[in-house]
């Protein structure tokens, strides 16, 4: 399909046929596509739960407060953040950038490179029950007050930053399922607490979002798309 056809295809679907099963490979390989979608500094401060067991899918359709997508899912891909695993993922993208720009750019990328994941991105993610971020918002606040300067930095404003760059890898998760021929659902109506416990998911992962999965019936989609007139929401300048 081209990408048009894609992203007419993908739909929220509700209602999955029970009698058609996927192809747990497939899913897999959807999965690995969407680890080709961007993430804030390329920190990839994400994971997915690709659930195929029907007890685990039960106890997520519980959690999912029994929506009819959740009950009649095949299989199901949970997305989490991982904010906690900050520093080594900083020391992994800098492992990877010193020997990429050794041999595509020139040696003074290389110090801003690692000045940024060693002493940067460590600023950045840390957390300290709220107060460290108040004092990375109070820097940026006076810096800003000379040049152009990130606003955004306190912790709240950095969990932000984490989700969507996870809710992109979801996306694309998606898109990548339509063109595979297979329906998903996003879904953001969940107890997130008996999702971590059907997962047995560390008690700092927040879920970002659960997608159903799965082929869908005549009625699994609840009529005509809705979207806003587009020259409301578009604004050349």
């Amino acid at each position: 399909m081209s990408l048009q056809e894609i992203l007419n295809h993908r739909r929220a679907v509700r209602h999955f046929d029970p009698t058609k099963p996927l192809d747990t490979s497939v899913v897999k390989d959807c999965i690995k596509q969407a680890t080709l979608a961007p993430t804030s500094s390329n920190m990839q401060l994400w994971e997915a739960y690709h659930v195929t067991d029907k007890k685990v899918l039960e106890a997520l359709s519980h959690a999912c407060f029994d929506q009819l997508t959740a009950r009649t899912a095949q299989q199901m891909v949970v997305f989490v953040t991982r904010q906690g695993q900050y520093k080594q993922h900083a020391k992994d993208v800098l492992a990877f950038e010193k020997d990429n720009i050794r041999r595509n750019s020139p040696v003074e990328k290389q110090e801003k490179q690692t000045l940024y994941y060693e002493k940067v991105i460590p600023f950045i993610y840390s957390r300290c029950f709220g107060l460290w971020g108040l004092v990375r918002k109070a820097l940026a606040q006076c810096i800003g007050l000379f040049r152009p300067m990130i606003r955004q930095m306190s912790e709240g404003d950095i969990r932000v930053n984490v989700h969507k760059s996870c809710a992109l890898v979801a996306q694309t998760f998606m898109l990548a399922m339509s063109e595979a021929g297979y329906d998903t659902c996003p879904l953001e109506g969940f107890d997130s607490w008996r999702v971590k416990k059907a997962l047995h998911l560390p008690y700092d992962t927040e879920i970002n979002m659960v997608v159903t999965c799965g082929i869908r019936l005549p009625n699994g989609v609840w009529g005509d798309r809705y979207r806003r007139p587009f020259e409301e929401q578009y604004h050349k300048i």
